[in-house]
């Protein structure tokens, strides 16, 4: 799971800051850190609060903000680490809620971003293979992040959990329902009996679900 990988890492960078060490008297917020250690874990700090939060997170600008303005000494080191500590605080009482799905969602947009470039190509079959996928995951991922045992299930069954669970409804319901068929033919290879604006209409799907359920 990506919660319990990013839990740890937060473990381990808080534990890890402890190594850093400072030049000058103790107790001197003008102590510094000679040979710019804290750039390694200031760099870490980042990337995971990123992946955690997001770019627009106030915890991610908050930290951007603090690192930009860092000069080396102790307190505005401190200043980082507070920032990193109160994004570790919010993780672990529970208060992100989207890890899972923001993450996938930007995979399965990179899915569905070729799949458009391959019909624009003129490569409808690679096209419907990639945004078939790209759907299949995505119900399985949404779902099990709603609490559905969608394990080891087919498509047809993933479909059924949702609309059972009332997680989809109105006109998006209704395209679901199509989807199935449509990505039996994709993955089976039965080319003659998909269409371009059959494609075109499992990728559309596919960018609608992930802005609506995956959007951070």
């Amino acid at each position: 799971m990506l919660k319990e990988m990013f839990s740890r890492r937060f473990t381990e960078l808080a534990a890890s800051f402890g190594a850093i060490q400072f030049v000058g008297p103790a107790y001197d917020l003008e102590r510094y850190n000679e040979f710019g250690q804290w750039r390694q874990w200031a760099t870490s700090a980042q990337s995971l609060i990123r992946a955690v939060f997001g770019e627009e997170s106030p915890h991610y600008r908050n930290f951007t903000t603090s690192y930009g303005h860092c000069n080396g000494y102790e307190g505005s080191i401190n200043g980082m680490r507070a920032v990193f500590l109160a994004a570790k605080d919010d993780f672990d009482g529970g208060y992100v809620f989207d890890v899972d799905l923001r993450v996938s969602g930007e995979v399965f947009g990179d899915f569905v971003v070729l799949a458009r470039h391959a019909l624009s190509e003129g490569y409808k079959d690679v096209a419907a293979v990639l945004a078939s996928a790209a759907l299949e995951d995505a119900l399985k991922r949404y779902a099990i992040t709603q609490g559905l045992d969608a394990n080891d299930k087919s498509m047809q069954d993933i479909v059924n959990l949702l609309k059972g669970a009332g997680l989809v409804g109105g006109a998006q319901k209704t395209l679901l329902d199509a989807m199935p068929k449509l990505r039996n033919f994709a993955l089976h290879a039965q080319w003659e009996k998909l269409t371009e604006p059959d494609v075109n209409s499992i990728i559309g799907f596919v960018e609608q679900f992930l802005l609506s359920k995956f959007s951070s």
